[in-house]
């Protein structure tokens, strides 16, 4: 009987979550949806919703740590499938590409609550993308980068993966290769200026 409830309780917890991303659109961020539309979606009562989260706040952090996780997660799989024939940036960027049109709701939290209104939100949407750049940082180092610079190239590599992400979106089929291409350049001219510099300055 317990385990039946817990397992109520999950699954009535994960239909929450599901309603609040279903409802999110280009037009409609978090900040928009109201708790009694996505205790409808869910298919509770308003009073119910408390059960699970205190407040539409404490939902909005769940999804934040779980879209951040999931994006980490695909860009793992990423660098683990580079092939010889694929280099780190083009899978990556495609790997990205895929996830954000496979969970363009999922890719909407993270770019619209970054600039939200609500600053708890703000505030771990900023931590999610630190998560990613310090992965990324980890991974540069690894192929002959010191601190500094790999951390640089993360930086501007995620800032320019994140805007191609939320572009990409709302682009029309014929518009979405080109975005691809061109975050897949601008993050090799980013890739080569740091090898450049780096090698400029230890011949200094």
């Amino acid at each position: 009987m317990i385990n039946s409830r817990t397992q109520q309780k999950k699954r009535t917890r994960r239909a929450i979550i599901d309603a609040a991303i279903g409802q999110l659109s280009e037009s409609k961020s978090f900040a928009a949806l109201s708790l009694r539309e996505v205790s409808r979606q869910a298919g509770i009562a308003p009073t119910s919703f408390y059960r699970h989260f205190k407040d539409m706040e404490e939902l909005g952090l769940t999804l934040v740590d779980e879209s951040g996780l999931a994006l980490r997660q695909v860009m793992r799989k990423a660098r683990q499938r580079i092939s010889e024939e694929t280099s780190v940036i083009a899978s990556s960027v495609r790997v990205f590409m895929e996830f954000t049109q496979a969970n363009p709701n999922i890719f909407r939290i993270l770019f619209h609550e970054r600039s939200g209104t609500t600053r708890a939100l703000r505030i771990a949407v900023a931590h999610e993308i630190q998560y990613f750049v310090v992965e990324l940082t980890d991974y540069i180092k690894h192929i002959g980068f010191d601190q500094d610079a790999a951390f640089a190239q993360a930086e501007a590599m995620v800032a320019v993966i994140f805007n191609a992400g939320a572009e990409s979106i709302a682009a029309k089929p014929a518009e979405k290769k080109a975005l691809e291409e061109r975050a897949v350049l601008q993050l090799r001219y980013i890739a080569a200026g740091a090898k450049s510099l780096t090698q400029t300055t230890q011949t200094e």
